[in-house]
């Protein structure tokens, strides 16, 4: 053979070489292409936006620089909506497209590899409404799917709550979960909190306060929460206090309840007026003895513990003190009570 021939073949087997080979090195040296963003970085995903999607949004989000490189990756991986997992990610500084990709594919348990839980919270909600908004921005789960899941038939049942007790079902805290966690799955997921919640030792307290069922001492929290916000030693007084009216068979006259029939009325209103106190509806306690049909707020865990665990005390009314404490004066007789009362109007009409 020929040096001549021998040179166009060798040219043959490199130009085919190429064709093999040059897609899958433009691969290989795509996927040392790094992220840009100079520290940690939490990112959230939803695996409908696709690849191109992914790449669009790393982009805008400044993390990465070159789009279609992370698209030629992920193509020759073949990732698709199937293959990518909705979550929050925590992309580290100089990540290569490679690991970044790997990260964000599916694996058996339906999390991305490198898929981070977040915090979800949901304090100060007034129902369960507020709850699903608060929800929806830390979880993927659209509000009013949340809400759907919360007034299911088969939840109500299951639980022994209706309309106006399921607030009763959610416990304020800290609960780790993957972005992506569906609404049926966070509302079963705070069904299983509040049967772990209401062991034996609670539904024992319950039963010694004279309640028998757990709604109602999350009821008498919302009230007492909503009286007091800013100062927790108050709490088992005021807990005992309502308990004294409940024993005593008095109503329990509390503003925060007849400010719930009013709606968002009310808002931004500084002085209530006793025109605002006879608004009928079941929740209003200056006319409806007992308490009311359900929580009139979700109230913190500690509010719940101070209603199981209340201040022995012969009070039966308070006022607030004549300060910007937000404290109370608590008081056994209705004369000492008219007294504190006369002196905090004084005060609040010099504010």
């Amino acid at each position: 053979m020929s040096k001549k021939v021998i040179l166009i073949v060798i040219a043959i087997v490199g130009i085919a070489g190429l064709v093999f080979l040059g897609p899958k090195i433009s691969v290989f040296l795509a996927g040392r292409t790094s992220t840009v963003n100079g520290k940690s970085q939490a990112f959230l995903f939803d695996a409908k936006q696709g690849l191109k999607g992914l790449a669009i949004k790393l982009y805008n989000e400044g993390i990465i620089k070159d789009k279609q490189d992370l698209i030629k990756v992920g193509e020759y991986k073949k990732l698709d909506e199937q293959r990518l997992a909705s979550g929050k990610y925590i992309i580290e500084p100089r990540t290569n497209f490679r690991t970044l990709l790997n990260g964000f594919t599916k694996n058996s348990a339906g999390n991305g590899n490198a898929e981070v839980e977040v915090d979800v919270t949901f304090n100060n909600c007034r129902d369960i409404y507020q709850l699903a908004g608060k929800v929806s921005k830390l979880i993927l789960a659209d509000s009013a799917l949340i809400v759907s899941a919360i007034e299911s038939i088969d939840l109500h049942n299951r639980t022994k709550l209706n309309d106006e007790t399921i607030p009763a079902l959610f416990l304020p805290n800290t609960y780790k979960m993957f972005y992506d966690t569906p609404a049926e799955e966070f509302v079963t997921r705070m069904e299983k909190q509040y049967v772990a919640f209401w062991n034996d030792d609670r539904i024992s307290k319950l039963k010694k306060v004279g309640f028998d069922n757990p709604y109602q001492a999350v009821t008498l929290a919302s009230i007492v929460y909503s009286e007091q916000s800013k100062n927790a030693e108050e709490w088992p007084i005021i807990a005992g206090l309502y308990l004294n009216r409940v024993n005593d068979g008095m109503k329990l006259q509390s503003d925060p309840t007849f400010k719930f029939c009013w709606g968002d009325e009310l808002k931004g209103v500084q002085r209530l007026t006793y025109e605002h106190r006879e608004r009928d509806c079941p929740y209003n306690t200056y006319i409806y003895k007992g308490l009311p049909p359900g929580p009139i707020c979700i109230p913190p865990i500690e509010v719940v513990e101070a209603v199981l665990s209340p201040d022995k005390n012969d009070y039966l009314y308070m006022c607030a003190k004549p300060d910007y404490t937000g404290k109370h004066d608590f008081e056994k007789s209705y004369d000492a009570h008219k007294r504190n009362a006369d002196k905090f109007s004084a005060w609040i009409s010099k504010q």
